[in-house]
């Protein structure tokens, strides 16, 4: 089942997502919902709390960047109860954009190696470290179930610069491919 996208702006992706057990109802039905979301609306990534729940799991596969990235090659994996552990290395700048945050991209800046401790989608735990664009895309998602935008780590000028378009965006006021959760209902506003 393909789910809706939650908007810049929505109180869900200012939310620390909170960890969940195997008990968790329906888990791995929707760690697939997750899966043919990001297909369907040609992500990268995808968080829980960019499909409107506020739990800590996230899904990679960073497979259509491999040509340039060849770390990417083969990247897909889930990621469940993920903990930040290190980040090392000199800041890099890259052009990211977001599912809730569509048709802008900025230059973030990431550090080019993180140390995460997580469990896979069979619950399974691991202990890696990832670098490269690897770090960069999971840096991003993981940011989501910490309550964090891309956009947040930009300059007060450029958030300012983009003060108008995340306004468009959490009013509805885009034309996107995919469904979308606003949280500014347009009837509301005359």
């Amino acid at each position: 089942m393909i789910l809706p996208i939650v908007a810049y702006g929505h109180p869900v992706l200012r939310k620390k997502a909170i960890d969940i057990t195997p008990e968790e109802p329906d888990i791995q039905t929707f760690i697939t919902h997750l899966w043919e979301t990001m297909y369907a609306t040609d992500g990268i990534g995808l968080a829980a709390p960019q499909v409107n729940k506020s739990i800590r799991v996230f899904v990679i596969d960073g497979e259509v960047l491999a040509e340039k990235y060849p770390e990417a090659k083969g990247f897909k994996k889930c990621f469940i109860n993920a903990e930040m552990v290190e980040q090392q290395g000199e800041p890099w700048g890259y052009s990211e954009g977001c599912l809730s945050i569509p048709d802008i991209h900025e230059t973030v800046e990431r550090q080019p190696r993180v140390h995460l401790r997580y469990l896979d989608e069979n619950f399974e735990p691991h202990d890696e470290w990832f670098e490269g664009v690897n770090a960069r895309v999971i840096q991003h998602e993981y940011d989501h179930l910490e309550g964090i935008v891309f956009t947040d780590r930009l300059s007060m000028l450029r958030k300012t610069m983009l003060k108008r378009k995340l306004s468009d965006i959490s009013h509805g006021n885009i034309k996107v491919d995919y469904r979308m959760i606003f949280p500014i209902n347009k009837k509301r506003k005359r």
